[in-house]
């Protein structure tokens, strides 16, 4: 291959991990965002859970009292039934007594409500804690991931960006130019191979017999007459000596 081809199917590669590495480092923000936000879900769920527990602690305090206010008034009515004089007292008595315990067994009902559905807000809080630490541990473990990629990232987009300039000051400027333009265009391919069909192996145009024997001479800079990129061809790796012999007969 011609030095000048080879250095520009070098520059090729190196673009191309520049840009990927480009996409990676872009790519960081959303994706500790996304983590965050996972973590962030199951704190919430955490904190609403303990509020829906505590909001069912007060009103069961809240109907405890209620039932006591009830249960008062039944003991007080049975009381005053020891002091009536007439029948029509002790009936009045009798009724009082017998709403307020329905009352009662009302509020106490609930209270029993209440009492099975903080029950089971206890389990369902545990259960979001249990999940809460999980989240952590992997949103953690997935920060330290993405901070090592972030740092081999730029690592290697340093090194090709030195590479980058290193074959840009070996490269005429006339080709320079031409690799510019043809990348600009292609959404940065400006070099592609050629299939060993003798198609273009990105816009895949058959190359015309004779353009694919000067490209296969990799000795030139040949264009695609489709999409215009620059072509190189890579030759089949050589059978090995072992893969290539025949058994005797």
């Amino acid at each position: 291959m011609s030095p000048d081809l080879d250095r520009l199917v070098r520059l090729q590669h190196l673009d191309t991990t520049i840009e990927e590495a480009r996409r990676a480092i872009a790519a960081h923000p959303p994706r500790l965002a996304e983590a965050d936000a996972r973590l962030s879900e199951a704190r919430e769920r955490v904190e609403t859970v303990r509020l829906r527990l505590k909001e069912c602690h007060d009103a069961r305090r809240a109907l405890e009292k209620e039932a006591a206010v009830f249960q008062a008034r039944v003991t007080k009515f049975k009381d005053q039934l020891l002091d009536v004089k007439t029948n029509r007292e002790y009936q009045a008595l009798q009724h009082e007594i017998a709403t307020a315990q329905t009352e009662l067994g009302a509020v106490e009902e609930k209270e029993l409500e209440r009492m099975l559905e903080a029950d089971q807000l206890a389990l369902d809080l545990k259960q979001a804690e249990a999940a809460l630490a999980a989240q952590q541990k992997q949103v953690d473990a997935e920060k330290a991931a993405l901070a090592r990629e972030q740092t081999e990232t730029a690592r290697a987009l340093e090194g090709a960006t030195a590479g980058r300039a290193e074959l840009l000051a070996q490269l005429e400027p006339r080709l320079v130019a031409l690799y510019d333009q043809v990348a600009k265009a292609r959404k940065g391919i400006a070099i592609c191979v050629a299939t060993r069909d003798g198609l273009c192996s990105v816009c895949h145009v058959r190359l015309r017999p004779h353009v694919f024997q000067q490209v296969r001479q990799n000795d030139t800079i040949i264009q695609c007459e489709s999409c215009h990129r620059i072509l190189y061809y890579a030759p089949p790796p050589l059978a090995t000596a072992g893969a290539a012999a025949t058994p005797a007969s």
